[in-house]
């Protein structure tokens, strides 16, 4: 087994149960950590034998930019869509993050984490 992380991950997005979040956005960061088996890859030097972090970028981007109140709802999707379209991926871990969110403090970000394995 192995893993692979993909760290800060920047995104400009518009999530939030306030109505002032829809229209002015923030920024948000994703790390995304996922194991699966990296042995034949090690071996074979081959891009189809591993977990391409071009698709894992693309799925979290394609996700992040679809609007929901929750951050846990777009951390779920993240991880069904890691499921349902890399069979290779045995667990998956995705902190998303909203930077400087409204809450009324001098707050950097809030993040939630979610995992799953497959």
């Amino acid at each position: 087994m192995g893993k692979i992380i993909v760290e800060n991950i920047k995104i400009y997005s518009n999530h939030g149960c306030l109505g002032e979040e829809a229209l002015i956005g923030s920024d948000y960061l994703v790390d995304l950590e996922i194991d699966a088996d990296l042995s034949k890859s090690a071996q074979t030097d081959d891009l189809a034998d591993t977990v391409d972090y071009v698709h894992l970028n693309k799925i979290v981007t394609e996700e992040v930019l679809v609007r929901a109140k929750l951050l846990e709802t777009v951390a779920e999707r993240i991880l069904v869509r890691i499921g349902q379209e890399i069979p290779m991926v045995t667990y998956a871990k995705v902190k998303l993050s909203k930077i400087n969110p409204p809450i009324g403090g001098n707050v950097e970000k809030v993040s939630i984490i979610l995992e799953k394995e497959y």
